[in-house]
């Protein structure tokens, strides 16, 4: 019996050492669930800067048509509206009145230039004073140039068009009574073909343009820089680049602006003059521009825009930045970022400041 109570007592304790020996032995610790991101590689890349800028077309030539001789109109000779070649005869003015002066001017000249002829041999044996003959010369040469004006105003009874273009309406009819060089122009002709496009620009935009180029952020390329794109008024691209020709030396006191101007093609007669559209302008090229991808991009409560950086240690930063502007989808970077940062574009709803995280995919930037 005693026996059987050692060996009890025994079990009990040899038991009892083995669940201390387990108790002692130390729980591990379940592997924690970082959280999953995809960042993009930033690096250096080449961006042409541009700007765009609102405008207005502008016929490339305008005449307005008004009669350099007073009289009746008797036709019309063009369809409103219509296409003109430079040359065409818009108006015929009644020519009766200015024929007869020419006819008469053209008659009496052969009269004096004889009278002239002879007086001038009658000088050399001194038949006729010096005077007699400079006033029979004088006489001769004054109907010489009657005859040319009445020659030119016989021309000016058929209105021609001085330039190829568009003719708007008329504001005569057939009929009406016309006075030379009046106010009120008979019509208007524009070429369209090529046309301009004017663009205010600040003083300030030039100011930092010429900082960044001065600074050497930006380079000069004369060639990309003197082509402008066009964006119409309904959103959609002009398919035609234009040429900028100038840029206008006097500040608008009113608007602080200076007017650029750029010359467009225009076959199709896509642009009418008075048009608003946007022009897009290259200002240079920025060889080492670093560009962050919008969608990585945001702002806080005072609205400065940060991302979330992933570091070296795969923990999470946040790094401020100062934004210049758009390129396509992506922000042009100031300050904040350098060429080798890692910035999360996917997965931002599950981090924090100084949390670890797992990379799944990189999307790397353009060298």
């Amino acid at each position: 019996m005693q026996s059987k109570i050692n060996n009890i007592i025994m079990f009990l304790c040899i038991s009892f050492m083995i669940f201390s020996v387990i108790g002692c032995v130390p729980k591990s610790k379940p592997a924690a669930n970082l959280a999953e991101v995809d960042v993009y590689n930033i690096s250096s890349e080449r961006a042409v800067i541009t700007t765009e800028l609102p405008g207005r077309t502008s016929a490339f030539m305008i005449a307005e048509i008004r009669p350099q001789v007073s009289g009746l109109i008797q036709k019309r000779l063009f369809t409103e509206g219509a296409e003109i070649k430079a040359g065409q005869v818009l108006y015929q003015i009644d020519p009766a009145p200015f024929q007869a002066v020419y006819d008469k001017a053209k008659a009496n000249l052969p009269a004096l230039q004889l009278r002239a002829e002879r007086y001038k041999e009658a000088l050399i044996d001194k038949a006729v004073s010096q005077q007699e003959f400079d006033d029979a010369d004088s006489a001769f040469k004054q109907a010489q140039a009657e005859l040319e004006t009445a020659k030119i105003n016989l021309g000016y009874t058929s209105v021609l068009s001085p330039i190829s273009g568009r003719i708007g309406a008329s504001s005569v009819t057939e009929g009406a009574i016309v006075t030379a060089y009046q106010s009120i122009p008979l019509a208007t002709i524009q070429q369209l073909d090529p046309i301009y496009v004017d663009i205010p620009q600040s003083t300030t935009e030039l100011l930092r343009l010429r900082r960044s180029l001065e600074g050497g952020s930006l380079n000069h390329d004369e060639v990309s820089q003197n082509k402008v794109k066009l964006i119409l008024d309904d959103g959609t691209a002009y398919p035609l680049a234009g040429t900028l020709q100038f840029q206008d030396i006097t500040v608008d006191p009113t608007t602080g602006a200076v007017i650029l101007r750029v010359i467009f093609p225009n076959p199709k007669g896509v642009l009418l003059p008075g048009m608003f559209v946007r022009a897009v302008i290259t200002e240079g090229i920025n060889e080492q521009a670093i560009l962050a991808p919008q969608q990585a991009v945001f702002r806080n409560p005072k609205g400065e825009a940060y991302v979330w950086i992933v570091t070296a240690e795969n923990k999470i930063q946040q790094r401020m930045l100062t934004l210049q502007r758009a390129i396509g989808d992506k922000w042009l970077v100031s300050s904040g970022l350098n060429s080798g940062d890692r910035v999360v574009i996917e997965g931002v709803q599950k981090i924090k400041s100084g949390t670890s995280v797992k990379i799944v995919s990189t999307v790397s930037g353009v060298n």
